[in-house]
């Protein structure tokens, strides 16, 4: 059965493929302003050495401290991966609050399941294991948000409980209880 799992170095060989299909699907080109776009610009060619990647794992975890360093305008965050025998299926990003910019852009969760693990529910369990993680955050209400033509996206956000606040630009905002 999948479940959250912190980062690790255990699904190396997964991961890697994982980046490989998102690469293929246009993720981490320059217009792809995406977590996954940045991180496939910024850390893929280091990925497939075991040190390589194993320094990005150190990396996202340490996000989730407060006095880690992180560009301007960005707030702690915890990445939780989702994994089934060693497997990786996607992965969650929770940020620990709200800037004006993540308030239009953002929000507190993003996920993403990796294309070949699509339409089996995985972003569904993922968001819902997710929500007692952001309650533990003081988050009690979390903002997620999802592109107005990702139908599949805004369904995984209603089952979760979400309720539609607005459009804003392109997105569609929902907040979603966490408890």
């Amino acid at each position: 059965m999948p479940e959250l799992s912190p980062p690790t170095v255990r699904v190396h060989a997964s991961f890697v493929a994982a980046m490989s299909e998102f690469s293929a699907e246009g993720r981490g080109d320059p217009a792809d302003a995406s977590m996954i776009g940045g991180e496939i610009r910024e850390f893929g060619c280091r990925w497939s050495a075991a040190d390589g990647f194993a320094a990005y794992v150190d990396w996202l975890r340490s996000q989730a401290l407060e006095d880690s360093p992180r560009p301007e305008g960005y707030v702690p965050s915890t990445t939780l991966w989702w994994v089934e025998d060693g497997e990786y299926l996607g992965r969650l990003a929770i940020r620990h609050r709200l800037t004006p910019h993540l308030r239009q852009v953002g929000g507190h969760i993003g996920y993403d399941v990796r294309p070949s693990a699509r339409r089996r529910g995985h972003a569904t369990a993922m968001l819902r294991a997710a929500l007692p993680v952001a309650r533990g955050l003081d988050i009690g209400s979390a903002l997620v948000m999802c592109d107005v033509t990702n139908v599949a996206s805004r369904r995984v956000i209603e089952a979760n409980g979400g309720i539609f606040e607005d459009r804003c630009g392109d997105k569609l905002r929902f907040w979603v209880p966490t408890a």
